[in-house]
């Protein structure tokens, strides 16, 4: 292997990294499985990955070409030099509107091809729900379909040509032929002709036996497409190769046909008192001519309704539905989809199915429901107890009319075997996907696990059905390829993978040759936990390990247009900047396959320092995965091993730094603002274009003594305690005089407790045992406010925040419980006194001035409260337009934007979204972000000026103009 991997990096521009840490990453996938591959190779261009495929060959190394990692069946794992086509391999080559394909690189993620055809009226068709992380070469591999197969089909049906290196290295394009094309293939010397030769003859000499084996029904992605190579005298190869998960050939690029995008679509969604009764209604549902119909059970619906991720976006759902089928009509304009809609309605009230019909025409609340039913998987895995909805017979498909009966017999196979199920999935072909709860840890579970696969495969059997219809073989069902299909067939498959891959390197052990599924398994046999201590308190998270344990691989963080999570993976697109790939990092660590010093490693470093604790997994993962709290742990214990950096020590202590800051004022601005910065800066590790904020002459607290408190007002007023943060105390003071006048205006009592920096600075430099001395100078202060029920507000989100989300794991007990309750954003309490009619603007007639606004959300906020809050303060302003940037988060984190080593992706972070997004602004429109980082990010990046919640409301109270930023 370090011939192999010394000639590899000779030869290749991209990345070799064969070392313990990334092999450990990449040895899992979405499935149950894990296997530690021989190395990774992330290829630059096809030129990479012909070098990569020659070398292999030369070495007789197996190869696994790798898309997004979301395999559900352990295809993407394997005992291989692992090739990332994801990273780089990522562009759209040609676009071609009149004959309506476009060919891809393989990396090509479905939504960004999407988004790049909807300017031009097109789509690829097959849409599967991992569709902002799914690759089209991963699709091809998978042979995916989707929500919407019974209008579009599966991916063969759209794919025209493969362009593909061979196993020996020979470049060659698999695509239509005529009849003197073909002739002409098959005559060829080498191993391409002798493919063409041996294809023909296998699918001639088994003909009869496909037509009769082969499934009849739409979904079915088992085994190789032979049924594609009968269907005419010139078959087309590229089709035997979709769905063939790597075993067969590499592909380089793709062409594919692309669809007119629908003029106009909307939703049924149909309540039902149980999940048998719901797929009762199918045939009635299909009747109708849908472009979808699928199910989604009362556990999903359960998880959704309390998940933070779908907070606010289940208003569609009436009562406490058993199931619920969203059905999808297109039309040719928005009238005709109504009245698909209502004639439905009417049919199925008549027919007594439902008992709740809601319509979602409007694109936003079509979106909210698409979320859900796209968030199953997630949603199920994100279940926080040992046993998991394991993906093994979660793949079966039907036929549609023989749904019913087929669902009754599999909930009677689950129950018989002493567990449950969670259901969803597309009823509209037949294809429901179906995850039993089993605790894989244990022997008595892999038990359950073998015996229950064995009820389904002959219940699959006898409903003619197959046993994977979209997710593929992969590592858990190959092995019943030759029962399914039988012998004849399956012999035929080795013959296929034979003529392709004669010495056996193209993804081994899938579709044929295969393991048995309870070998390789990620939780199984031999697994290992080492005991973590740690500094914060992982109860709330079921433990460290556990925590760790709870990312299955779905790949929701490789998404890259919308959402916050993650922004240093949406720059590198790199998976060990990712949180599924710090997760993997640290799960290798508690399991014992990296090596016990690794949790304290200059690589695990690696690994995790690209995190800037924006804390949207925990949100925005299903699982709610928290890797910014993981990483305040790995940290401290580095620091535990390697000692504390100075500058992790400046940084951590920016409140002592500030409060110098106005000692010395104004010399202190004075330096920073002259070009002894960029002098200063770097001694102290910070990029020298930094600036740091400026230091006020007067503290805040100290304005706060010193100044003539209103006159009482009638009435008992109610206190709050206005929490100073760092950054308004020594930083931006005006914004504690806004505080205080807005807050004063509405008849509140503010109070000032005798308080200190609230941590956060120390709790990101992984100090933990410093910041659990603030915690405990906070909490004495403030616990008697608390106990009283007096609500803590604060204007700087991170900080404010710290004290709810983080103090209850640094001093965990009921003190810092009940300030947690207490505590409350700016935003949520000013929405809340706006809401009881305590906060009124005036001149909100027609003839107040208009003015637009745009809102960037500040990360933490965004994670543990939402912008909801903020929205509704902006919306109730005179005059007030207000849109909100898509933004993540702007880049600056904190301290990481001004460490000189992350300021370039700091800035591309900020130029994913929220740049181009302020820049295309008006001038005349008013930019908002309560983050003090985000306002910072934004002056540096940009040129305009930001302006805080507090600033915009403070001003509107006064009837003052507001200044532009």
């Amino acid at each position: 292997m370090s011939d192999l991997q010394r000639e590899l990096s000779r030869r290749i521009a991209g990345e070799v990294r064969f070392d313990a840490i990334t092999r450990q990453i990449y040895s899992t996938d979405a499935s149950i499985y894990q296997i530690e591959p021989v190395g990774v190779v992330v290829p630059r261009d096809e030129e990479d990955l012909q070098a990569s495929m020659e070398l292999a060959r030369k070495y007789l190394v197996p190869v696994l070409p790798r898309g997004g990692g979301t395999s559900l069946a352990g295809q993407a794992v394997g005992r291989a030099l692992v090739l990332d086509c994801s990273t780089h391999l990522n562009r759209v080559l040609e676009l071609n509107l009149e004959e309506e394909w476009v060919r891809v690189q393989p990396g090509v993620v479905q939504d960004q091809l999407n988004a790049y055809l909807a300017p031009h009226g097109y789509l690829f068709g097959p849409d599967t729900s991992t569709s902002n992380r799914a690759t089209l070469g991963g699709m091809s591999g998978n042979n995916s379909a989707g929500a919407r197969s019974v209008i579009y089909g599966k991916t063969v049906d759209h794919v025209i040509e493969a362009e593909v290196i061979l196993s020996d290295g020979t470049l060659t394009t698999f695509g239509p032929l005529d009849a003197g094309g073909l002739e002409a293939k098959m005559r060829g010397d080498g191993l391409e002709g002798h493919i063409y030769r041996e294809v023909l003859r296998i699918a001639e000499a088994n003909r009869a036996e496909v037509k009769q084996r082969f499934p009849k029904i739409l979904r079915r992605v088992s085994g190789y497409n032979l049924d594609e190579m009968i269907k005419s005298p010139t078959p087309n190869l590229a089709s035997l190769l979709v769905g063939s998960e790597g075993t067969l050939a590499l592909v380089r690029a793709l062409k594919v046909k692309i669809v007119p995008q629908p003029k106009a679509k909307g939703l049924l969604v149909a309540h039902f008192e149980d999940m048998i009764r719901a797929v009762e209604a199918d045939e009635l549902i299909l009747s109708h001519g849908p472009s979808a119909a699928e199910l989604v059970d009362r556990r999903i619906i359960s998880e959704a309704k309390a998940s933070p991720l779908f907070r606010g976006k289940t208003g569609f759902l009436e009562g406490d539905p058993g199931a619920i089928i969203v059905v999808e009509f297109y039309g040719e304009t928005q009238a005709e989809v109504v009245s698909k809609l209502e004639r439905l309605q009417a049919d199925m009230k008549r027919g007594g199915f439902g008992y709740a019909h809601v319509r979602a025409v409007e694109p936003s609340e079509q979106a909210l429901v698409w979320n859900l039913r796209k968030g199953g998987l997630g949603l199920l895995m994100g279940t926080r107890s040992e046993a998991k909805p394991v993906a093994f017979v979660e793949d079966t498909a039907v036929d549609p009319a023989r749904l019913p009966g087929f669902l009754r017999d599999f909930e009677k196979v689950v129950t018989r075997h002493g567990t449950t199920a969670g259901y969803y999935g597309h009823c509209s072909v037949g294809c429901l996907h179906i995850r039993p709860f089993i605790d894989l840890k244990l022997r008595s579970g892999r038990d359950k696990m073998m015996a229950i696969f064995q009820d389904i495969a002959a219940l699959v059997e006898e409903y003619g059905g197959a046993l994977s219809g979209e997710h593929g073989d992969g590592l858990a069902r190959s092995w019943l390829n030759e029962r399914l299909f039988g012998e004849k067939l399956y012999t035929a498959f080795k013959d296929v993978k034979a003529a392709f891959d004669p010495v056996g390197l193209m993804n081994p052990g899938k579709i044929v040759e295969a393991q048995q599924p309870t070998e390789n398994l990620r939780l199984g046999d031999g697994y290992q936990n080492l005991r973590v201590e740690t500094a914060l308190d992982f109860s709330r998270d079921g433990g460290f390990n556990f925590a760790v344990e709870m990312c299955n691989g779905n790949g929701q963080c490789r998404k890259l247009d919308t959402g916050t999570m993650c922004p240093s993976f949406q720059v590198t697109r790199d998976d060990r900047h990712s949180p599924r790939g710090r997760a993997n990092a640290l799960r290798g660590f508690i399991a014992g396959r990296v090596g016990i010093k690794a949790f304290t490693s200059p690589e695990m470093y690696e690994v995790m320092d690209l995190c800037l604790e924006c804390k949207a997994c925990k949100t925005e993962c299903p699982s709610k995965v928290d890797v910014a709290k993981m990483k305040y742990e790995f940290l401290h214990r580095y620091h535990q091993a390697h000692g504390i950096p100075w500058r992790a020590r400046l940084f951590g202590r920016v409140d002592v730094v500030n409060r110098l800051g106005c000692a010395i004022w104004p010399f202190s601005n004075l330096v920073m603002a002259t070009p002894l910065r960029r002098l200063v800066n770097p001694c102290m590790g910070v990029a020298p274009a930094r600036r740091p904020p400026p230091f006020a002459r007067q503290r805040f607290s100290r304005w706060f003594r010193k100044r003539k408190a209103p006159p009482a007002r009638p009435g008992a007023a109610q206190r709050v305690v206005l929490f100073a943060d760092t950054f308004m105390e020594y930083n931006y003071p005006h914004l504690g005089r806004d505080a205080v006048e807005v807050l004063e205006r509405a008849g509140c009592e503010v109070v000032l407790a005798e308080h200190g920096c609230c941590g956060r600075p120390l709790i990101s430099k992984g100090l933990l045992d410093e910041a659990k001395d603030y915690a405990a100078r906070n909490l004495a202060a403030l616990a008697e406010h608390a106990a009283a029920g007096v609500p803590i507000i604060g204007v700087e989100p991170s900080c404010i925040l710290t004290l709810k989300e983080d103090y209850p794991d640094l001093l965990p007990g009921p003190e810092a419980e009940r300030i947690a309750a207490a505590v409350t954003t700016m935003d949520e309490f000013l929405a809340g006194l706006l809401a009881d009619g305590r906060l009124a603007f005036g001149g909100n007639g027609a003839g107040a001035p208009q003015r637009e606004y745009l809102l960037h959300g500040h990360c933490h906020q965004k994670a543990l409260v939402g912008t909801a809050p903020t929205l509704a303060v902006l919306r109730g302003l005179p005059g007030a337009s207000v849109q909100e940037i898509d933004s993540g988060c702007c880049g600056m984190a904190g301290s990481f934007g001004f460490e000189k080593e992350h300021y370039k992706i700091s800035l591309a972070i900020g130029e994913l979204r929220l740049f181009p997004a302020v820049r295309q602004a008006s001038r005349d429109t008013v930019i908002v972000a309560d983050g003090v980082s985000c306002r910072q990010q934004i002056e540096h990046g940009t040129p305009r000026t930001a302006r805080h919640l507090v600033e915009v409301v403070a001003e509107a109270l006064r009837g003052d103009p507001l200044s532009k930023g």
